[in-house]
């Protein structure tokens, strides 16, 4: 008895010892890669440093004056500030990388990391075409690795309460028709820095103007809110309202995505009067307006009701917070999520089919 004692007695502190190693790992800061610097988005790295979930180990950025000039660059070591993307990896062993480069670059880190078994998350939107995306998404599968993409979007209170009422609740009935208003005055307008806005406007490198830019997040919150479902067709109108500041890019879309049962307008323009990102869901019994990240309205019955909604827990609060949670396995990335390589998949389908009907003057059919 004695002997059957000490035995379970050794194996419970086996089992307590590799529970511990286990959690310091978990909590230790994810070790993170920065590609690139050129994108306005990385000052979302820059104001959450030092927060404790992640500590950044590399930053490769091939042009020498934006790593000069870079505020996130200053306040790391000059040491592990890299011009090439290849070595940064290869000497700082990230667990993930962050690409803050054009559209076009996207696949160019995925190759690099993939190989490397080195999980990735992408500014919106996940590739310039479908093309792009096809090859990142093959390398991201034969290699193991996730492939991410990141939306402001994705962490507003108000989608997600929208999302819990429409499939936990069936609050406003079957979704019919989904408005979505997407952009700004314009990159210009607002002040972004010539090293975001020289490929920002560039159709090369950037695969389009307003309707890559504010277009994405319509797509992505409408195959999010129709669970994974494919689009049957896409009709779009490109512009140019401000040709003498945009000569080589549309600066404002509006983008009708039909789908089995739903019809989506996307409106994504740098012409609004206003900084907005707001979502009309109607459904067969009601509507739910997003008005803000935290206020929204829902009429279900007779009555307009107007409701803050509940912030989002850890996690699914925060881009960097869900990527360490992702890489450590703490969370399962489902193919239906907002940040999912299947989602942006059918994004990016959204948006070429789009800047192909504007070409043509036809609807596109899939």
């Amino acid at each position: 008895m004695n002997i059957l004692f000490k035995l379970k007695m050794m194996a419970a502190c086996i089992l307590m010892a590799a529970t511990a190693r286990v959690s310091a790992q978990d909590t230790k800061p994810l070790r993170l890669g920065v590609a690139g610097l050129s994108h306005a988005h990385a000052y979302e790295v820059l104001s959450r440093i030092g927060r404790g979930d992640f500590v950044i180990v590399g930053i490769a950025e091939k042009d020498e004056t934006v790593r000069k000039n870079s505020a996130l660059a200053k306040k790391v070591s000059p040491s592990i500030v890299y011009a090439d993307l290849e070595q940064m990896l290869d000497e700082t062993n990230p667990e993930a990388v962050i690409v803050y480069e054009s559209i076009y670059d996207h696949l160019r880190v995925v190759e690099a990391c993939a190989v490397r078994e080195i999980h990735v998350m992408v500014e919106k939107p996940l590739a310039v075409n479908g093309k792009h995306a096809e090859r990142m998404a093959q390398l991201a599968r034969e290699n193991g690795i996730m492939l991410l993409t990141n939306y402001e979007t994705t962490w507003y209170n108000t989608n997600h309460e929208a999302g819990r009422l429409i499939k936990e609740q069936n609050k406003i009935g079957e979704i019919t028709r989904i408005n979505v208003f997407d952009g700004h005055q314009g990159p210009v307008e607002i002040g972004c820095g010539q090293e975001f806005l020289t490929w920002l406007t560039d159709p090369k490198l950037n695969g389009g103007g307003a309707v890559i830019d504010f277009g994405c997040y319509g797509a992505n919150l409408s195959v999010w809110l129709l669970q994974g479902e494919m689009p049957v067709s896409v009709y779009a109108v490109l512009k140019q309202q401000k040709p003498n500041v945009y000569p080589r890019v549309d600066d404002d879309a509006t983008i009708i995505v039909e789908f089995p049962k739903t019809t989506v307008q996307i409106m994504a323009s740098w012409n609004w009067p206003m900084n907005r990102k707001d979502m009309h869901i109607y459904g067969s019994k009601g509507y739910i307006y997003q008005d803000t990240p935290a206020s929204m309205r829902v009429f279900a019955g007779d009555t307009e009701e107007a409701i803050l909604a509940p912030s989002l827990p850890e996690p699914f609060n925060d881009a960097f917070k869900y990527l360490k949670a992702a890489v450590r396995k703490e969370i399962e990335v489902k193919p239906t999520d907002l940040s999912a390589l299947e989602n942006n998949l059918i994004v990016v389908k959204i948006l070429e089919a789009a800047i192909e009907s504007s070409r043509t003057g036809k609807k596109v059919v899939f």
